[in-house]
């Protein structure tokens, strides 16, 4: 697709600026997505941290998609899947996904490629570094669009994310493409407080506490899939008001897990 020039100088230039609900206002200068040893060695204490698996084998990856610890990733109309031969990561990855594809859509007028997500060790191209992260279901790799303004806008946004210590972001050259390892842990932090922050819609719940309204606890079971981002938006709450219901110091849940969801009910 080709980008009108006066199109393409906004999307460069207000790259970071068109995203301020969701990266901040973070300077990029002295950061770069050239990788490093440095920045490997920072992915896997990560991984690490996060107590995850580097998992062996196409099977060790379908028993932790069957146990929910990986979910499928499933395109949408804001992202496609290309030759992604295991379409599942960690929960928070898969959100990370569609809330970078939906505004990169927005932003750039084309779809977002996702092109791997978890990848076995015996299942690794040969160019694969051996400390590479996408055994743990932590990992992205996007397509290098063709587009430069597109690159651009993305390039600002991995950037500023990484500043905010939420992700590992290289461009590599050979194919050419975009490796992100998402932090779990510190990424499903940043969406509690970005959350928290928007300003509510009508779907949510901002209507129901204007009106005068009483609490109603309500049960929800974790589904695969299903993340506290996502329970907490369709239910209508904040995330803070799932947490505080249900004692969680952190945003993980599992499949199967019973949460108790306050619903407002009119008088």
């Amino acid at each position: 697709m080709t980008v009108p020039s006066r199109l393409r100088r906004r999307l460069v230039s207000g790259a970071v600026a068109a995203l301020l609900p969701l990266v901040g206002t973070l300077p990029l200068a002295g950061q770069s997505l050239s990788g490093s040893s440095a920045s490997l060695d920072i992915q896997n204490d990560q991984a690490r941290v996060h107590d995850f698996t580097y998992l062996r084998t196409s099977a060790q990856v379908q028993q932790f998609v069957d146990a929910g610890y990986l979910v499928p990733v499933r395109g949408n109309a804001d992202f496609d899947l290309h030759a992604v031969s295991f379409p599942y990561a960690r929960p928070e990855a898969e959100l990370f996904i569609r809330r970078l594809a939906s505004q990169y859509h927005a932003a750039c007028g084309e779809k977002l490629v996702v092109t791997s997500l978890t990848r076995p060790q015996n299942r690794q191209p040969r160019n694969a570094s051996d400390r590479s992260v996408h055994p743990t279901g932590m990992a992205i790799d996007l397509r290098y669009s063709s587009n430069r303004a597109c690159r651009s806008w993305l390039e600002g946004v991995l950037l500023s994310l990484e500043r905010t210590g939420v992700l590992e972001a290289t461009r590599e050259r050979y194919p050419a493409h975009y490796h992100i390892a998402l932090f779990p842990q510190p990424y499903a932090r940043y969406v509690t407080r970005i959350a928290d922050e928007e300003p509510q819609s009508v779907t949510t719940a901002a209507p129901l506490r204007q009106a005068s309204a009483a609490a109603e606890i309500q049960r929800y079971e974790v589904r695969r899939g299903d993340s506290l981002w996502t329970i907490a938006r369709d239910h209508g709450v904040s995330i803070s008001e799932l947490r505080a219901s249900n004692d969680l110091s952190n945003s993980r849940i599992h499949p199967g897990q019973v949460l108790r969801v306050p619903v407002q009910q009119q008088r």
